[in-house]
């Protein structure tokens, strides 16, 4: 082995060649071929539909694959129990007892499991700490906030100290700031314990603060599976640019490929440069990306560097605090957004643009993708 390179931990849990049917006629998930790395932090993130909470439930084994097998640690668990899986799960509406106290619904498991009850004892008490609610121990969950039950499902899924603890839109039911917190504990508990966590959830920036790697699903399949920097910056298709982040999107045939670049002719009239991240050649339609933050906005007649100049009229403006948006039409895209930020290198401040003022945008051609169409 090279010096310098970290060898990548081996496989905890391995999808091999799974699909699944409801119906014997429409897969759910199709061909999917995963490999869940131990401690990570892995998130399915996908639309409603895309397979990722069936994936979920097959590895939690509340649903079986009609096709392929289930590996966990080596073993194959396709055919296996729920309860003999050694998987800890938390689920969006909690499922706490509601006539049992707190204290015993995190001791559920374990009893479960027929640990003694000193053992289970301090097993509880741990947890509860850890999670910071030792003096609410003998209440009810009907007694306790949101974010508070959530707290209780998380440890009761960590309890028994299992080898793999299963998320499925654990967070979905909080306000925003609650579950902004929420997800840092969960972030921190996972560095802290080490242990390995499948998150599911169609929420692009919890996706993006909390995993180690995503895999993106839509139609029951894999699209791309990164680091969220990567699936951020180097989407590989024209789904993940749209559904990871904010994008622009453009239409236009390849009229020239230069290298890792091609000049793009608008449907719209006029052409760009762009990065030939996915393309079938020249002649061949495109989908071109921008992210709203790579876009700068300068006013009509003055001078501008670069080769991407395109004419744009202003819709609207959207103040949102920290930033603003300006909606704007351009190249027949009437919900072109770009973002400014105060002291960025806008020109134009989003209090000084007027709905129907003609402009120009430019972006760099390394910041403009040319994908497959959507």
């Amino acid at each position: 082995m090279e010096a310098g390179l970290v060898t990548p931990a081996p496989a905890l849990v391995r999808f091999s060649g799974i699909q699944k049917t409801y119906d014997g006629e429409h897969l759910v998930v199709k061909n999917l071929d995963l490999d869940i790395r131990k401690g990570e932090f892995i998130t399915l993130l996908g639309p409603s539909g895309s397979g990722k909470t069936t994936t979920l439930m097959m590895l939690a084994g509340f649903e079986v694959p009609t096709q392929g097998e289930i590996y966990l640690a080596d073993r194959p668990i396709k055919n296996m129990p729920p309860h003999q899986r050694d998987i800890g799960m938390v689920f969006q509406n909690y499922a706490l007892f509601p006539h049992l106290t707190i204290e015993e619904n995190v001791a559920f498991p374990l009893s479960v499991r027929k640990i003694n009850k000193a053992e289970t004892q301090a097993r509880v008490k741990a947890a509860l700490r850890m999670i910071k609610m030792e003096t609410l121990a003998q209440r009810r969950p009907g007694q306790l906030s949101g974010g508070q039950q959530q707290r209780v499902a998380l440890a009761r899924a960590l309890v028994f100290n299992p080898q793999l603890v299963l998320m499925d839109e654990p967070l979905g039911a909080l306000d925003k700031r609650l579950r902004e917190q929420m997800q840092l504990e969960i972030k921190q508990l996972h560095e802290t314990m080490g242990i390995t966590v499948v998150y599911v959830t169609h929420d692009q920036s919890e996706a993006l603060t909390m995993s180690d790697r995503i895999a993106v699903f839509n139609d029951g399949i894999v699209q791309q599976i990164d680091r969220p920097d990567a699936l951020y910056e180097h989407p590989v298709n024209s789904f993940v640019a749209n559904f990871v982040g904010e994008s622009n999107v453009l239409a236009g045939t390849v009229e020239t490929i230069e290298k890792d670049y091609c000049r793009v002719a608008l449907a719209a009239g006029g052409s760009v440069m762009a990065r030939a991240v996915n393309i079938a050649g020249a002649g061949a339609s495109t989908s071109l990306s921008v992210r709203p933050e790579r876009i700068a906005i300068i006013p009509d007649g003055a001078s501008s560097d670069g080769p991407n100049r395109l004419p744009a009229k202003v819709q609207n403006t959207i103040y949102l605090g920290d930033h603003a948006l300006a909606v704007l039409d351009v190249a027949g895209n009437a919900e072109f957004m770009v973002k400014l930020q105060p002291g960025a290198h806008d020109s134009l401040r989003h209090s000084s643009l007027r709905p129907g003022e003609n402009v120009f945008i430019t972006f760099r051609p390394e910041d403009c993708l040319a994908l497959d169409p959507v």
